[in-house]
């Protein structure tokens, strides 16, 4: 039915920017500002360059972070009185949060040859994602963002890799992985269902709206990465990695409270899978680090990298209905089937641009080296101005982080990070607004009224931990 494949635009809607990747992840990496490409030498490196893997050594690595992401969104919309005027509608504003979810990475590797040149891992990490919720009612009112998101809540993802790195010589390494994104996604939405033009009620009625509920899974999504370093001196490590895209392709199911609005008093609903295709970008990544001498007592490392995130290949979500069909809906044809649909998203690429130090020393503890560390970065927005909406907040952002390790021994490490996230406000007229109001009963997006004009404000904190064990 189309309530259903209007339903799979909260899902897919939400794939990045404020989504599948709020922010960079990692404890150690997060605390030099995300600037890990070059100077990756454990097994962080399974996200960030898969080269670095060879100066893992044999070891386990576990780290937890939350995700404290916090948003507001107070809608405009334009309203047209009978004499042509056009006024602004402001609603009250809401607010999204996240529960308390700690984020893990699990990875291992094993190293080994004549010359420890080949190191085998694997790894498990899931996204820095933000399982945002909103209410369904304010004062009393149905909440204004409804038509973007109600709740992300059940959500789990996953991404699972295996990788391989290759050490030939001191001054070179070269690494890759083969991934998949895996998992099940939960999203909750509200659609409305009032014909178009206001003939029997308005365009917005909330006896019209049909509270749905999208469940997609498995998703199974491969992709892969690859990374060289270069290490001309001791100084100096270059470093360059690419992330090939995920390409999403899953089985769905959709559940649909209907409208209480009267033509829906008899209808019923048959069938309830579907499927959802899209694509989730490359990454380039590349960085320099300059270091001293890394036997020395006090040691300095300093990277700067560049990340640049191919958002626009993410163009349309294409949604196909397998079996479902309304019935006895007054008004139409019985049984009333889905028709396919492809949505635009006419997302845009991102660049980052980080720096990080990171400062080791065993003038604390001579026993217990002490790592400490900070980095910032700033990252332009993947989303333009016209379709950010509640469920696809994204803005230029800086991240500033700051954190540090104990090494106890030879084989303990443990980590700890504090990294905030700034993201700039945004207002995106509502003259100007494109996400549309996707109306079930019309099919493919019309034109319509949009649901995403106002302004919105978001921030972010991340608290993480983590422990390694060298064999």
């Amino acid at each position: 039915m189309p309530l259903g494949t209007a339903m799979v635009l909260g899902f897919t809607a939400n794939a990045r920017a404020a989504g599948l990747f709020t922010e960079d992840r990692g404890v150690r990496p997060l605390g030099r500002g995300g600037a890990f490409v070059a100077g990756a030498d454990d097994l962080g490196a399974i996200w960030y360059n898969p080269a670095g893997l060879a100066d893992a050594g044999t070891a386990l690595f576990i780290d937890l972070s939350w995700l404290n992401y916090s948003s507001s969104f107070a809608r405009q919309t334009q309203v047209t009185d009978a004499s042509g005027a056009v006024h602004t509608y402001e609603y009250p504003a809401v607010k999204g949060t996240t529960p308390f979810l700690p984020i893990p990475t699990i990875a291992g590797s094993y190293n080994f040859g004549k010359e420890k040149q080949y190191t085998l891992a694997f790894g498990v990490l899931s996204p820095y994602s933000a399982i945002a919720s909103f209410p369904q009612t304010i004062n009393g009112q149905p909440a204004p963002q409804r038509y973007s998101l109600v709740s992300l809540d059940g959500s789990l993802l996953a991404i699972v890799g295996g990788y391989f790195a290759y050490k030939p010589v001191e001054q070179f390494r070269i690494g890759f992985g083969l991934q998949a994104l895996v998992g099940t996604f939960k999203t909750k939405m509200v659609l409305n269902t009032s014909p178009a033009g206001g003939v029997i009620s308005a365009p917005e009625d909330p006896s019209y709206d049909a509270l749905s509920q999208l469940s997609v899974g498995p998703i199974i999504a491969p992709s892969g990465n690859l990374g060289i370093i270069a290490e001309p001196d001791k100084h100096i490590r270059i470093g360059v990695s690419g992330q090939l895209p995920f390409w999403v392709n899953a089985p769905a199911t959709i559940q649909v409270r209907l409208p209480t609005a009267a033509p829906f008093d008899n209808a019923y609903q048959r069938g309830e899978d579907a499927r959802v295709k899209f694509k989730l970008p490359p990454v380039f990544r590349a960085g320099i680090e300059l270091r001293t001498n890394p036997k020395a007592d006090n040691t300095l490392r300093f990277e700067v990298s560049y990340v640049r995130e191919f958002w626009s290949m993410h163009d349309t979500i294409d949604v196909r209905s397998k079996n479902i069909q309304l019935y006895d809906i007054t008004g139409f044809p019985s049984p009333f089937g889905v028709a396919p649909i492809s949505i635009p998203r006419h997302f845009q690429d991102s660049n980052s641009y980080r720096a990080g130090l990171e400062f080791s020393t065993n003038s604390i503890f001579r026993e217990n080296r002490i790592d400490l560390r900070v980095g910032g970065a700033y990252e332009t927005s993947a989303i333009p101005n016209e379709w950010v909406s509640a469920l696809t907040y994204d803005a230029n952002k800086v991240t500033i982080g700051g954190g540090g390790s104990v090494h106890l021994g030879d084989r303990w490490r443990a980590d700890a990070v504090v990294a905030v996230e700034l993201i700039d406000d945004t207002h995106v007229d509502p003259a100007t607004a494109q996400v549309p109001l996707v109306n079930p009963v019309k099919g493919n997006p019309t034109a319509t009224e949009s649901i995403n004009g106002g302004d919105y404000s978001a921030h972010a904190i991340i608290l993480g931990v983590g422990v390694q064990y060298k064999f």
